[in-house]
């Protein structure tokens, strides 16, 4: 055990190894943009566009009802009364949740 310490320090002494050392430590683990924080970052990045993804297809969805509720006046009626409660004169509604 005693000699295999020896042979890494000997290894680790070289001032090349020990500054390539200090530099992956520093770069890896220390520095501003760490392995940390970029994998971090990366994740943020793939939730954001699977965001961008679902807002995409929402949008497109929206813009179907849209049209389809401008085009044809008993869409818009039974679109208002469906999500605004909205009600002829001569009518009650019961809303029961």
């Amino acid at each position: 055990m005693k000699k295999i310490l020896l042979s890494i320090w000997r290894v680790l002494k070289n001032k090349y190894v020990a500054a390539t050392l200090v530099f992956l430590l520093f770069f890896c683990f220390l520095g501003e943009n760490n392995i940390i924080v970029t994998r971090r970052l990366q994740r943020e990045v793939s939730e954001l566009r699977r965001e961008v993804e679902m807002l995409k297809t929402n949008l497109e969805q929206d813009s179907i009802e849209s049209s389809s509720i401008t085009d044809n006046p008993d869409a818009l009626e039974a679109y208002g009364r469906e999500h605004y409660y909205m009600k002829r004169p001569e009518e009650d509604i019961f809303i029961v949740k």
